[in-house]
């Protein structure tokens, strides 16, 4: 058995590895701007989210998340999710990162003590842009032994860990949706609940948006419901961006 989910683990490193996401329609670099008006937008600041997988006993694939510290400012340097509520592990880039993984990788390592050499990063994939400009690179990383990682929780910023299957994020089994509008735009906003050891989680937002998206990457479907996203428009490079909360 053991043998088996090694092997499984591998293939879907190397296809993951293979994987290319779009161009980002949020970059002011000329070289990667999915549209020639997009090399005109200011650079907006940018973030990375670790989706950290692994496989339990049963083989099941399964993502690591928090709950943010109820203490923890929303004027902090992550600004991913509101106080209390659910997010992936993840923040703002600093200068000294080498890049998308590396701000990831430090950023887990800061919040829940997860070891980067316990992570094989396997692939970024889109980008996503927060309500706050603030561009968000997925990272996608494979824990293959969970049983290495020893939590250390950064009680400034990090009230809980627990995981979840990220299957679950293609299915209507555990969700709610409810349909918003902004700047005229109508997009569907989706929350999922889940249960553990006698604790209630909702999955919602921006981190319920990227594991919808990282799932439909990982398992080659699209969900079994609709999905509408907003698309955020970026001011022109003439124009002075709104200040960050």
């Amino acid at each position: 058995m053991e043998e088996e989910l090694g092997t499984s683990i591998e293939a879907l490193i190397r296809r993951l590895r293979l994987h290319q996401p779009p161009p980002s329609p949020y970059t002011g670099d000329p070289s990667t701007a999915a549209t020639p008006a997009a090399a005109n937008l200011f650079q907006p600041r940018r973030a990375a989210v670790l989706v950290c997988l692994f496989q339990d006993a049963a083989g099941e694939l399964r993502v690591l998340l928090t709950k943010r510290a109820s203490s923890l400012s929303t004027h902090s340097g992550l600004v991913l999710r509101p106080v209390g509520e659910v997010a992936l592990p993840g923040g703002k880039a600093d200068e000294g990162d080498a890049d998308d993984a590396a701000t990831a990788l430090r950023e887990a390592k800061e919040e829940i003590g997860l070891d980067p050499s316990l992570v094989t990063v396997v692939s970024s994939l889109e980008h996503f842009l927060s309500k706050h400009l603030l561009v968000v690179v997925p990272v996608v990383g494979i824990l293959s032994d969970i049983h290495a990682f020893k939590p250390i929780l950064n009680v400034d910023e990090v009230d809980d860990i627990f995981d979840v299957p990220l299957e679950m994020f293609l299915k209507d089994e555990r969700r709610r949706s409810e349909e918003r509008e902004w700047m005229g735009q109508e997009f569907t906003l989706h929350h999922f609940d889940y249960e553990k050891d006698n604790k209630t989680y909702v999955i919602w937002g921006l981190t319920a948006g990227i594991l919808i998206h990282a799932a439909s990457v990982v398992y080659q479907r699209p969900p079994d419901f609709a999905e509408r996203r907003v698309q955020f428009n970026l001011p022109k490079c003439s124009k002075e961006p709104s200040p960050m909360p």
